[in-house]
């Protein structure tokens, strides 16, 4: 018997595009023999169906139409791990497992994965707290500091706080980086490079979040790390991103106009060693399970300084972290399935 596994996609973030691409990808490698893939399709307004049509109109964002679209919601309470069909609800069928390839709020902070906890459906990657915290940029800094691995000088703010902010960010010293504490794909983002920048960023992040992340800059380079399991770990080998410009913005990430990614990264064989070791700390101590992207710096002494974490990262044949696990050994195919078993087997 095959297991059926809901994959979720579309979505209220920002994101919703690119959680397009990464979803059709998903359910076009996913092994046939063992699953059978159930495409359930979130709008940008929030509304639930199951998609019944043709997997290439979902890249295309033609996906949303009534003769390919079911109303549907989960079942909660009593752990019956059921989604039910229809207006009226009347209809319902069981699915194994559901695998969020949602990017960003509403789909990678602990949401929609505590809904399918309630409705005792197995989650592939990380729970409810890990998908919190790791969308929580602060908190994620301060768990991680506290178990021994550095991480960048920074403070948080809210609206109204803009002028101790202002002063702040004068200690901290410029260049430096304004951040949505809970965010991603680097949207609401922006390098100031000087004071009088500092308004126009501010006023760009607080669209994305009422809390506000001042980052200090750190020299060198991003490098990141793809790590799946749930007690052992697998992890992939690390890229690195090179800059000619500016930095990794949600137009660099999607089309690297200016950039470029080396798998693995142009790095020594104990800098790689180091930041393995570091990615595996991070991920245990944030509490993830499944697979998770660790980002860190690399700076010109060798000093490794955290990033983030990316719980749900891009999942198209061609992302970061496939290309990771690929310079591993472990296929693209081969890494659905793996998510795909963590969570069913536990």
């Amino acid at each position: 018997m095959r297991k059926k596994i809901a994959v979720l996609f579309g979505g209220c973030s920002p994101e919703y595009s690119v959680s397009l691409q990464s979803a059709w990808a998903v359910l076009t490698h996913m092994d046939r023999n063992q699953y059978e893939p159930v495409p359930v399709g979130i709008s940008p307004k929030g509304e639930w169906f199951l998609y019944t049509g043709d997997l290439d109109r979902i890249p295309k964002d033609r996906w949303l139409h009534e003769d390919a679209c079911v109303p549907v919601t989960a079942a909660l309470g009593g752990g019956s791990a059921l989604l039910l069909l229809g207006e009226s609800g009347a209809e319902t069928f069981r699915v194994d497992a559901a695998f969020p390839v949602l990017h960003g709020r509403n789909g990678e902070d602990g949401t929609v994965q505590g809904l399918l906890a309630l409705a005792g459906i197995p989650v592939v990657g990380c729970g409810v707290l890990a998908s919190a915290l790791c969308m929580d940029k602060d908190r994620a800094h301060r768990l991680v500091r506290d178990a021994g691995v550095e991480v960048p000088r920074s403070f948080v703010f809210r609206m109204g706080e803009e002028d101790e902010a202002i002063r702040q960010a004068e200690e901290l010293g410029f260049p430096l980086f304004v951040k949505p504490v809970g965010a991603g794909s680097s949207y609401g983002i922006t390098r100031v490079e000087k004071r009088d920048q500092l308004p126009n960023a501010v006023r760009l992040a607080f669209q994305y979040d009422c809390q506000i992340l001042v980052e200090a800059c750190i020299p060198g380079f991003e490098v990141g790390c793809a790590v799946m399991g749930n007690q052992v770990l697998t992890v992939g080998e690390p890229d690195e991103i090179e800059l000619s410009q500016g930095f990794f913005d949600f137009n660099e990430k999607y089309t690297l106009q200016t950039s470029a990614i080396h798998v693995p990264a142009r790095i020594t064989a104990e800098e790689t060693r180091r930041i393995k070791e570091t990615a595996q700390t991070v991920y245990r101590v944030l509490g993830c399970s499944g697979f998770a992207r660790v980002d860190v710096f690399l700076e010109p002494g060798g000093r490794i300084v955290f990033n983030e974490v990316n719980t749900i990262p891009g999942f198209t044949a061609h992302s970061r972290f496939p290309n990771m696990m690929k310079a591993a050994g472990v296929s693209f195919e081969d890494v659905i399935s793996r998510a795909i078993a963590l969570a069913v087997e536990g």
